[in-house]
């Protein structure tokens, strides 16, 4: 927390008449940034980011931005396909000649939801989250276009602790080209606990292969259900992995929402740091002002030159969490020791 400078009030990916989530940027090779993200319309309600979303990209000359949308990266593209419906969760990678994006994508049998429909109530949503998959997409430019995989690159496993869905997906690309990723899924539903796995792929067309029968992490008990986490972001020190992901409940940092730091030579094997807190809800901004947001959420670190320099999380404001009037995708410049 002690690498963290002010925020710029006036940065970030915003869209008026969308909800913004999932930061996830790349610098291009004539210097600029490209911030895939997802959104979709406010003429839904929030909670119709599982039914709705669709990734997007948006570009900016500085890291800070504020990013300008560009275009729709991966739109719906019929029911027929696991991803036909919904894209979310973005993650971009670069891997030897091509760029990579890995994201959850999602179809659905019922009809698409009314403006005035709460999907949540009506079991669409549900249904919805249940056939989250994590999906792949390449191309050699950030412009594309993108190959899309029509199938799953990472499918839930029947009667194990993963057995509901795939979706929160973490790569980090390592020397050898190989792809480390982390991935989020649960025993039977969206109920706590929500648990991490670990997988392995030779490059980054799959296919991926489990690190472990178990989940990498495991905070949770009998006594203490809602004590879990989701939102890695991972990455490869060249010595070791590293992660930062968020705490739901509080109960490991000391923070409902905060951020945990971990690390581990095998990505198998986690240690929590010490401090574990890496970050907080409590914003310092760059007017002097300081705020609690209610979420913040999918952190993302940008590394230049092998040194993270800006921390990206999505943001919003309104009446608490997930009670929003605005969201959007905000950065927290680090300092340059970090």
């Amino acid at each position: 927390m002690s690498k963290l400078l002010p925020a710029p009030k006036h940065a970030g990916f915003a869209m008026d008449d969308y909800w913004i989530w999932d930061p996830s940027v790349i610098k291009d090779p004539d210097g600029r940034y490209h911030m895939f993200a997802s959104r979709w319309s406010k003429k839904y309600g929030f909670g119709n980011w599982v039914t709705n979303s669709e990734v997007v990209r948006a570009v900016s000359e500085t890291p800070m931005g504020p990013y300008t949308f560009v275009e729709v990266v991966l739109p719906a593209r019929g029911k027929q396909y696991f991803d036909g419906c919904t894209t979310h969760n973005p993650r971009i990678v670069k891997s030897g000649e091509y760029y990579v994006l890995y994201y959850f994508g999602n179809t659905y049998a019922d009809s698409s939801p009314s403006f005035e429909e709460d999907v949540w109530a009506t079991g669409l949503a549900k249904e919805a989250w249940m056939h989250k998959r994590i999906g792949m997409a390449y191309s050699k430019s950030l412009n594309g276009p993108w190959i899309r995989s029509n199938q799953p690159v990472i499918n839930p496993r029947i009667g194990q602790w993963d057995s509901s869905i795939t979706s929160n997906p973490s790569p980090v690309v390592l020397p050898t080209g190989q792809v480390y990723l982390i991935y989020k899924s649960s025993p039977v539903n969206y109920d706590p606990p929500l648990l991490l796995g670990a997988a392995m792929a030779d490059s980054f067309h799959g296919p991926f292969h489990r690190l472990s029968d178990k989940p990498i992490f495991s905070f949770h008990s009998s006594e203490k259900a809602d004590n879990d986490v989701e939102d890695p972001f991972v990455w490869w020190t060249g010595v070791r992995f590293e992660l930062i992901m968020k705490d739901r409940f509080g109960h490991i940092c000391g923070e409902e929402g905060g951020g945990i730091h971990a690390f581990s030579a095998d990505g198998i094997q986690w240690v929590l740091s010490e401090p574990v807190k890496a970050y907080s809800r409590l914003i310092k901004w760059d007017d002097g002002t300081e705020t609690v947001q209610a979420n913040f959420e999918r952190p993302f670190l940008l590394f230049e030159n092998g040194k993270p320099t800006h921390l990206f999380a999505a943001t919003g404001s309104g009446k608490g969490s997930y009670q929003f009037d605005r969201t959007w995708n905000m950065v927290i410049p680090l300092k340059s020791n970090g």
